[in-house]
């Protein structure tokens, strides 16, 4: 019988393309502006897959299966792929092809006598495995198509927004003291580092997806400078209202760059998180094996639901849905800290505030 349904679907290979194209040019509103061979791409070479699925298996060796099997996998992502490149197509216009496919094979091939239960159970294990593979090519190259948009994208925007954030550092500094407008400029400048943090978070967090490692530089860090640092500079934006505590002059080994900006996303999470009238508090100690670096804000505390997806990139909390970002400061923080072999910890509660905790090993100098 199998013989027989594989002999069929070969004799009609060309009509059910046919009607196939026909129908999916009626249902399937991104069809419209392909022509047919464009339209078709690698489908009639899985039809004849489907033909040698169809043939007398007993015949064939284990080799050969597998052999076909993998051919049927590529040719699933192949059409996945090429379908990923048209910008009209998404995964549902994808998925109601192979339907409308596997509709048209029934169709024909059931026109002089109804297909036995084994060949039909085969054309659907086939059309619901090439299904499969084409969806997953066609998530993996359109996720492969918008990282490499946001990469170029990223990377053209560095150019002019170093030019504008150069200018305002330099009106900046021929200001005197007491002008009007250096607060404007402050506040200029303030935005521009924003932006450029996103900026960097999007090309960082593309590394990060693809399987690579951030670069970073280490050497001697002095962690009490940089917190004053980081202070003094958040001050300029969000006024006078970080307040630096350190036991000592706590030195240690660690990308400074990096640590700066965990710490500044951390803090201006606090300030955007935080209750406005209290101040945000960053602590320094150490133990003998280890240094915390604690980021404190008073205000509604954190549920232990949203806690769950903190650091999960892309991700945002309720409360957080009406602030500006990427949802990608918490996840790329994580990731800094724990390249520098350390922890990011979140302790929050009604009455006591929120603490983001930075715990990194203490290095010896």
């Amino acid at each position: 019988m199998s013989n027989q349904a594989s002999e069929r679907l070969k004799q009609n290979a060309e009509r059910i393309m046919q009607l196939w194209e026909k129908r999916v040019r009626d249902e399937v509103s991104a069809s419209t502006h392909q022509d047919s061979l464009v339209l078709q791409d690698s489908l009639p070479l899985y039809l004849n897959q489907l033909i040698e699925a169809l043939s007398d298996r007993m015949v064939r060796t284990f080799t050969q299966i597998t052999d076909n099997q993998v051919e049927s996998t590529r040719i699933g992502k192949q059409h996945g792929h090429e379908r990923a490149g048209y910008a009209d197509y998404s995964m549902s216009h994808l998925i109601l092809e192979y339907h409308i496919l596997r509709q048209v094979i029934f169709q024909v091939l059931e026109e002089e006598a109804p297909l036995g239960v084994e060949d039909r159970d085969i054309i659907i294990g086939s059309i619901e495995q090439a299904v499969n593979d084409a969806a997953t090519q066609f998530s993996e190259t359109l996720r492969d198509i918008q990282e490499l948009f946001m990469v170029t994208l990223t990377h053209d925007l560095r150019g002019p927004l170093n030019v504008v954030k150069l200018g305002t550092q330099l009106t900046l500094r021929r200001l005197e003291r007491g002008d009007s407008h250096i607060d404007v400029a402050a506040r200029m400048l303030g935005a521009v580092n924003r932006l450029d943090l996103m900026i960097q978070d999007l090309l960082d967090a593309s590394r990060l997806r693809a399987g690579q490692s951030l670069k970073m530089k280490f050497e001697e860090c002095n962690l009490e400078g940089l917190l004053e640092d980081v202070a003094e500079d958040l001050s300029f934006a969000y006024g006078e209202r970080f307040v630096v505590v350190s036991d000592a002059d706590i030195r240690t080994y660690c990308s400074r760059k990096e640590i700066r900006r965990v710490i500044e996303n951390l803090a201006i999470n606090a300030v955007k998180y935080g209750d406005p009238s209290t101040p945000i508090t960053l602590t320094l100690q150490q133990t003998e094996t280890q240094i915390n670096l604690t980021i404190h804000n008073q205000g509604k505390p954190i549920s232990l639901d949203a806690q769950s997806i903190l650091f999960q990139q892309f991700r945002r909390t309720i409360s957080a849905e009406d602030q500006t970002g990427w949802g990608l400061g918490l996840f790329l923080a994580k990731s800094i800290t724990e390249a520098h072999q350390g922890t990011l910890e979140v302790e929050s509660g009604e009455g006591q505030g929120t603490s983001f905790i930075i715990k990194l090993p203490k290095v010896m100098l």
